[in-house]
């Protein structure tokens, strides 16, 4: 059984810190135990902040918000009763699961084998991190789903050229998370912060309208930056630290496809295009079936919010047109056991969403997020920054960042915090699309290094296939490069756009008329 990965001799300062980083961390308990750990402590400190009587005033409401104590009555019955609906509930379990099903009968039937094959011999071997953050950026316009189906798919690309298959998930990770609101298409989650910005804005300004384009020309160049970046830290940092790949798994054949397999991937594709006209069928033609009555928008279309329905369907169907095609299905057997084998993989993973499910369930409960943000977002109320649009959006970004090591969702974290700085913000002359811009970045770029990102534990898992000692500190020294890289370089882009005076979208300027 191979260790997990061995650094390379540290040749910098920075490759010694993440060393120590990796060390420090791998010594912590098995995740699941650290999970349980955590929770523990969050019911413990509920009890000691509410006892001290903490609380703030919420932006968005008026309300206060004290912190639960948990050792309460209440509190110990909450937890009681709500065991199984947190860990059921836990948002990535379901659609994981889900997924997998579908997707186990195209990697059972060869489908998956095939296609990463194609890629890898088409794909320019020079280009291939930049094509795999690339796709990650991309991947996130479909939900979560990057998550589950892209960040596995960058480490078996890896494999199959012979570089380290960890480098390809942190790759593959860096685009789908890091880079998550950097994308070249619109996506379901600008239509959501939009709106709250909206909300917002229109305390100072009635009647104000936040396009869901009005960060799209800033995010369109971040795709680019992140891309070349990612790319960069890749080779340069993260890849030479990991060194050779000296494990034993299964390593994907690149050799020219057969007959067989040809015809499997065409009748894949005949199924795949089958599907979609059905989809297109359903979503743009007036009064589709995929349609919703209340918001007949692509964006708010059944395709979109049961995506990981489709993910299921698309997956069994060209799994199973490819199987038929390259003759690798004999009978129901087959499809029957490919799904039984997918899930059978993942039972640590199912453990650690248990845990990590309490964890996440008792810190939401008792406030402390929220909290956090308020008690932050205050200090920055207090300096002295009005007359410098820069150093302010700079100190958005940065506290953007730290807050969401603690609060993972975006439409969550912004409903807190726009609140208070879009207006504030307004105030001082600056647009609502620039705070948001500014906000957004902050937003991506810790989502790789925190393990309170609800998919953290599932992206553990992808590792161990590969790794089998690979720990939360490995996991966090090879993403922390792409954090930090990701942050200076994207703050510095933002800074430059202000500089310039660039529109971050269409009609959105970066100061108020006056």
């Amino acid at each position: 059984m191979p260790s997990a990965p061995a650094p390379a001799a540290p040749t910098s300062l920075f490759q010694r810190f993440l060393n120590l980083i990796e060390r420090v961390g791998n010594v912590l308990p098995n995740p699941s135990t650290l999970f349980a750990i955590l929770a523990a402590l969050v019911v413990g400190l509920s009890w000691v902040f509410s006892r001290m009587g903490v609380a703030v005033i919420h932006p968005a409401t008026g309300a206060s918000v004290p912190v639960v104590n948990l050792l309460s009555v209440e509190g110990f019955q909450r937890m009681i009763l709500n065991l199984v609906p947190n860990f059921v509930g836990f948002p990535p379990l379901g659609s994981v699961l889900a997924c997998l099903v579908g997707i186990a009968v195209a990697e059972r039937t060869g489908l998956v084998g095939a296609v990463l094959r194609l890629i890898v011999m088409a794909a320019p071997r020079r280009w291939l991190s930049a094509i795999v953050v690339f796709g990650g950026i991309l991947s996130h316009s479909g939900a979560d789903v990057g998550y589950v189906l892209y960040v596995p798919l960058g480490a078996a690309i890896f494999h199959a050229v012979g570089r380290h298959p960890l480098a390809g998930l942190a790759a593959a990770f860096a685009g789908v998370a890091g880079g998550f609101n950097a994308n070249i298409v619109l996506g379901m989650i600008d239509v959501l912060l939009a709106g709250i910005t909206q909300t917002a804005a229109a305390v100072v300004k009635p009647g104000i309208v936040v396009s869901p384009a009005a960060n799209w020309y800033f995010l369109t160049v971040s795709s680019v930056l992140i891309t070349a970046v990612g790319a960069w830290v890749t080779e340069k940092i993260v890849e030479p630290r990991l060194g050779p790949y000296a494990g034993d798994a299964k390593r994907e054949e690149i050799k020219p496809l057969g007959a067989d397999e040809k015809r499997g991937l065409r009748f894949a594709g005949i199924a795949v295009l089958a599907v979609t006209a059905l989809v297109f069928l359903g979503t743009l033609t007036t009064g589709g079936f995929l349609l919703d009555p209340k918001n007949p928008t692509f964006l708010g279309s059944i395709f979109i919010r049961g995506l990981i329905f489709f993910i299921f369907i698309y997956g069994l169907v060209a799994g199973l047109a490819y199987g038929i095609g390259a003759r690798t299905i004999r009978n129901d057997q087959d499809v029957v056991s490919g799904m039984d084998a997918s899930l059978s993989t993942m039972g640590s993973y199912i453990v650690m969403a248990f845990f990590a499910a309490q964890f996440l369930a008792y810190f939401n409960w008792t406030n402390l997020g929220t909290v956090m943000a308020v008690k932050g977002a205050g200090v920055i109320k207090q300096l002295d920054l009005q007359d410098s649009p820069i150093l302010l959006m700079v100190a958005l970004v940065f506290f953007t960042a730290v807050v969401n090591l603690v609060i993972g969702s975006a439409s969550a974290k912004w409903t807190l915090l726009a609140p208070i700085f879009v207006p504030m913000f307004m105030l001082l002359g600056y647009t609502p699309e620039l705070v948001q811009g500014a906000y957004r970045v902050g937003d991506s770029c810790t989502n790789i290094i925190t393990p309170l990102n609800q998919y953290f534990p599932l992206i553990l898992g992808f590792a161990v296939r590969y790794v089998p000692k690979t720990g939360i500190g490995t996991m966090i020294a090879i993403m922390l490069p792409y954090s930090v890289a990701f942050l200076l370089a994207w703050t510095l882009m933002l800074t430059g756009w202000i500089a310039l005076g660039l529109p971050v979208g269409p009609g959105a300027g970066l100061f108020l008329a006056k």
